[in-house]
């Protein structure tokens, strides 16, 4: 059941601990930094490194033990305002930062159980005044986000593609709000079961499933389906479509420049203390160096380790229907990174050299929208008539 009222004072105290954490963080970070370079230069042996080593130990304790008093004075003050402060209705805003926080620290959140990471559940969206009924419709549609992203931010300029396909085709829509940062095998195996659980909660049978995927959220619901044939759900022979908006289902340039940077600056005694900051970064955006989807993708693995695509393939659905859309920006913009300005056209239609890796998508099953960027994938005209025409089999 979705939580519609959250209290200033809850956010507070939590961002609070978040807070206190990432000083602890930093602290830790300075620290190893002074340790290396007041050590003096390994070519000698690095005469300074016991006093420095004593030194720091007591400076920088200290500044840990006055940020744990500080947290636990902060919680104590927040606790006797809570009486003063009234509930309110989380918006947009609130909404938007929170799917950011989780996308890039969700992993953490939820490992030290903290009230701010995303539970994974399916949210109805408030119908248009002006919206056809229709009685107990056949067909589920389920959207599913992208990374740092929430299920709002499917309505867009006016436009929501689950609301349109509901008011066009019939469909009956759930958008899943879930917390980004966690590894896409971890979203997909929790997603498989809810999605079960959903489709047994309607009063009346469900015909068939369709999927509409933005970004990660291809990935995340590939990993789900595999999860289904395995755990044999009742769901998958329902699956009729599946729609891929820019994903990256060989991964993003961007999360493999990461992993570079981090790598260079490791290799330098000075600078490696530097390289902790990019590993702040959550699973689920490590995930994305290559497209993750299967557990055995990551586990047992440092997900930092510069390492190439030795991925276990994963091919899509056999008896789904699957269309992928990318998007091409001009050509040089973002320094020649092309595709839609965060995922490549050859990444979004499941190309790849290797004949293995490659998912096999039809040519006429996919579409490339010349000027259309990452974020237009959820608005764009163009998008949605490929949408609706690809989609609309689905209930005949």
């Amino acid at each position: 059941m979705t939580k519609d009222k959250r209290s200033h004072v809850d956010d507070l105290r939590d961002a609070s601990k978040l807070a206190i954490d990432a000083a602890k963080g930093i602290t830790s970070l300075v620290e190893a930094m002074h340790k290396t370079i007041g050590s003096g230069p390994a070519s000698i042996g690095k005469p300074l490194q016991a006093p420095t080593q004593i030194a720091t130990d007591i400076i920088y304790g200290g500044i840990r033990a006055v940020t744990e008093l500080v947290g636990l004075g902060v919680d104590g003050a927040l606790r006797q305002l809570t009486p003063l402060l009234k509930d309110s209705t989380p918006g947009a805003e609130r909404e938007a930062v929170l799917a950011i926080l989780n996308g890039v620290l969700g992993d953490y959140l939820h490992e030290t159980n903290n009230p701010l990471a995303i539970e994974m559940q399916f949210r109805q969206h408030p119908k248009p005044s002006n919206s056809v009924h229709r009685a107990k419709p056949r067909t589920l549609l389920l959207l599913i986000h992208g990374s740092c992203m929430n299920d709002k931010q499917w309505s867009l300029s006016g436009h929501d593609h689950g609301a349109a396909l509901e008011r066009d085709l019939g469909f009956a829509p759930a958008y899943l709000h879930y917390n980004t940062g966690l590894h896409v095998s971890t979203n997909g195996a929790e997603l498989a079961h809810c999605i079960e659980k959903l489709v047994q909660s309607y009063e009346h049978s469900i015909d068939n499933i369709v999927i509409v995927a933005h970004s990660m959220g291809g990935l995340v619901a590939r990993s789900a389906y595999h999860v289904a044939e395995t755990d044999a759900l009742q769901w998958r022979s329902k699956l009729r479509s599946i729609v891929f908006l820019g994903t990256p289902h060989h991964g993003s340039p961007l999360e493999r420049a990461g992993n570079w940077i981090d790598t260079l600056l490791g290799i330098n005694r000075y600078s490696a203390p530097l390289s902790k900051l990019g590993k702040i970064r959550s699973a689920g955006v490590t995930d994305l160096r290559y497209g993750n989807v299967l557990d055995e993708h990551w586990q047992g693995r440092d997900r930092f380790e510069m390492t190439g695509d030795d991925r276990v393939p994963l091919p899509l659905p056999a008896g789904v229907s699957c269309f992928a859309i990318a998007g091409s920006v001009a050509e040089g913009a973002l320094g020649g990174l092309g595709g839609d300005g965060l995922v490549p056209v050859s990444s979004a239609l499941g190309e790849h050299d290797d004949a293995a890796q490659a998912l096999g998508i039809p040519k006429s099953q996919t579409w490339v929208g010349q000027g259309v960027w990452h974020s237009d994938l959820l608005s764009n005209p163009e998008v949605y008539q490929h949408l609706h025409r690809w989609l609309e089999p689905a209930i005949s």
